[in-house]
């Protein structure tokens, strides 16, 4: 630039030092909407251990009498057998600690106060590892806990408005909702589209979603795909679950631990550790929860679908 082409006014960069910054919180990308855990019913403990009690189920009900005109005097008796030894669930621990420099805090808290950031944070963790092992628990995730007789496999790999209605019929008694990883949702509208059967779409707990035969199909990236939550290839093979929640309906309920000193929310503590030597102020975080399967018929899953499938239209 010329001499007397320069602009005599103030620089940018001189500028840019009286000027106020605009910030964002901390932005963790990591984090989900969690839906699960805002549609599943829980119920709250007061000692960290829920028992399911069952009836012994035979392939008969109870014998009673029925008739307009007695045929006998004898009315049937019997009684329902209980199961002498009913599941028991215990609340499981999910735990971290955070420190924070007293000094940051102190001085570097405005615009925002670095513990509550910094607990917040956890805190959202904490909850992304709860959906985590709400479905995926080697003892009460509700994959490894449906019944044989409620597990399917889809007809051609990809997920079908066939197969979901399969799914129905193996959680027939008010079926609440469908649970899949997002591609597993893509790969279920790719095969409705083929077909000419768009699914239409509802709004619940401030979320908008997919519904087939009116039951709305809930995302969540915990049911992996090949093992995975973010899948690199285009292929994979992953779970469909089909749940049915509520105590009063012998359904899927989560449950956490009620009542505790320095409750943050839902089953979760927040407590304060103290001050070490060089000024470094600790947090305990700790989540307590499970989930109870009330009733066999109250999950399905359809197994080992394939959510690679495409078509040219």
């Amino acid at each position: 630039m010329a001499e007397k082409d320069k602009i005599n006014a103030l620089g940018k960069e001189a500028a840019y030092n009286l000027a106020d910054v605009t910030k964002t919180k901390p932005q963790y990308g990591l984090l989900t909407p969690k839906w699960l855990t805002r549609v599943l019913e829980f119920k709250g403990l007061e000692t960290g251990i829920y028992r399911v009690n069952k009836v012994v189920e035979g392939e008969t009900p109870l014998d009673v009498l029925c008739s307009q005109t007695k045929k006998s005097d004898i009315i049937p008796e019997g009684y329902i057998e209980y199961e002498t030894q009913p599941r028991e669930y215990r609340l499981n621990s999910i735990s971290t600690i955070i420190n924070i420099d007293t000094a940051i805090e102190d001085v570097y808290s405005s615009p925002y106060d670095q513990v509550k950031e910094q607990l917040d944070l956890a805190i959202e963790s904490l909850r992304e590892r709860q959906e985590s092992q709400l479905i995926n628990n080697d003892d009460y995730g509700l994959l490894k806990n449906v019944p044989d007789s409620q597990r399917i496999q889809p007809r051609t790999g990809a997920p079908t408005p066939d197969d979901l209605d399969e799914l129905i019929t193996k959680v027939w008694k008010e079926p609440s909702f469908f649970l899949a990883h997002p591609r597993a949702i893509a790969a279920f509208e790719r095969e409705c589209t083929k077909r000419g059967v768009p699914p239409v779409t509802t709004n619940i707990a401030g979320g908008t979603f997919i519904v087939w035969r009116g039951i709305p199909i809930i995302p969540t990236d915990k049911l992996l795909v090949d093992g995975l939550k973010n899948p690199k290839s285009q292929s994979g093979k992953t779970n469909i679950l089909l749940v049915r929640t509520g105590e009063a309906k012998r359904g899927v309920i989560g449950l956490y631990q009620a009542g505790m000193k320095n409750e943050q929310s839902r089953g979760l503590s927040v407590r304060f550790r103290g001050i070490d030597d060089k000024g470094v102020a600790s947090y305990l975080l700790s989540l307590y929860c499970s989930a109870a399967i009330l009733a066999d018929d109250a999950i399905a899953v359809l197994e080992d679908v394939e959510v690679g499938e495409y078509y040219d239209y």
